[in-house]
């Protein structure tokens, strides 16, 4: 084990004696960094149980965005109903461009958006935290939360928090103009960094109510079935594969109310996504995470309802671009990072990674998550995953 990575593994995770565990579980500052649609929902759903709320961002639009609609409208399953902005007479989401004043007195701090995004809050947070502040990962994909603390640590973070890595928010969302119309998601796998603090998670509950207690960020982080599903689905189409799980007569139009996210998954997808599933148990058994769901288990959570409620809208290009480069960035090259290590062979993750790097039309892959880039250089597979385990339960 390196130094460096030793010292950051008892700063980062090791128990604290500065008032172990968290204080309360009733959270009412929250603070939301990002200004997408996902920032909305979670601003939004915080709102809605009674907290106070500040959402950051440094993108003027996006405030402006915000500012212009009046608010946050949510339709559909979860709490439906219009989320004003900046009232000073009645309950509202704060907005803000100064990240000092939104972190400053939240007990919550969710980091939103892409991998790159997160990364950066991370980065730009070390000097804001203070002792007993929860940041939130959702998705937090496979090594969110470890890669979070490294960053922190290196940021030059002192302060005791803790990192919460979800996999999955309360719903699915469609996004027009200020309005989000809402079905309902699937349970989330869920951990802290420092393992253990399920004290947290609960409170956290009271916004996410879909969280899943896993016992470590490691078993989390592996039970992130995003990328096997969505690739296949998003990647594997036209007349070779077949067109996804509803048959249209030839002329034909897919209803509406077909036309789902899980409508992409036919038996070809369905055969490659066990395919992706089976090599992910794989190194995950050498890491010792075992009881991760089941390739239906994953496209049940992932794809969303064929129709009807919890269906998951099947997304535009742009959209579609992106849920490729934070797949291969988040969730693809990490399992590729530790199959390497345990010298598991993971062939059909890899041609996922090249496919999407080849529409992308950019090596994203040099941007993903590594072990080698959180500190773990060199280690055969028991002291890495020792190293991370200590990472996971606290112990120094």
């Amino acid at each position: 084990m390196s130094s460096n990575f030793a010292e950051f593994a008892q700063a980062a995770a090791g128990k604290t004696t500065r008032g172990a565990g968290v204080s309360k579980k009733q959270y009412e500052r929250v603070a939301v960094l990002g200004g997408g649609d996902d920032a909305r929902l979670f601003a939004a759903l915080c709102l809605a149980q009674g907290a106070d709320v500040t959402l950051f961002s440094a993108y003027g639009r996006e405030l402006e965005a915000l500012r212009s609609a009046s608010g946050i409208v949510l339709r559909g399953a979860g709490p439906v109903g219009s989320y004003q902005v900046d009232r000073s007479d009645a309950p509202s989401v704060q907005l803000t461009a100064e990240l000092d004043s939104a972190v400053g007195d939240a007990e919550v701090i969710f980091l939103t958006g892409p991998v790159h995004k997160q990364r950066t809050y991370a980065m730009v947070l070390a000097d804001h935290l203070k002792d007993g502040q929860v940041l939130v990962l959702c998705p937090g994909r496979s090594l969110g939360a470890l890669e979070t603390a490294w960053a922190l640590r290196i940021g030059g973070c002192t302060a005791e928090v803790t990192i919460v890595e979800a996999q999955l928010a309360p719903y699915w969302f469609e996004a027009e103009g200020a309005v989000l119309h809402l079905t309902d998601g699937s349970s989330s796998p869920a951990a802290t960094l420092p393992r253990g603090r399920t004290d947290v998670i609960e409170g956290i509950k009271r916004f996410l109510p879909n969280l899943i207690v896993r016992d470590s960020v490691l078993a989390s982080g592996f039970a992130d079935g995003s990328a096997l599903v969505e690739f296949p689905a998003l990647l594997m189409g036209g007349a070779a594969l077949g067109s996804g799980a509803i048959a249209i007569p030839m002329g034909g139009e897919p209803l509406p109310e077909n036309q789902s996210f899980a409508s992409l998954i036919g038996p070809e997808q369905k055969t490659l996504i066990e395919s992706l599933a089976s090599e992910r148990h794989a190194v995950a058994r050498k890491f010792g995470v075992r009881d991760l769901p089941s390739a239906d288990q994953w496209i049940e959570a992932h794809a969303g309802a064929l129709k009807g409620e919890g269906r998951r809208p099947i997304p535009g290009a742009d959209d579609a671009k992106a849920l490729l480069r934070d797949g291969v960035v988040g969730s693809l090259v990490p399992l590729i990072s530790g199959a390497e290590l345990a010298e598991v062979d993971v062939p059909v993750t890899r041609s996922m990674v090249t496919l999407a790097s080849t529409i992308l039309g950019a090596d994203v892959a040099s941007a993903g998550r590594r072990l080698d880039t959180i500190g773990v250089r060199e280690m055969d597979i028991d002291g890495a995953r020792a190293t991370m385990d200590a990472i996971a339960t606290g112990a120094r």
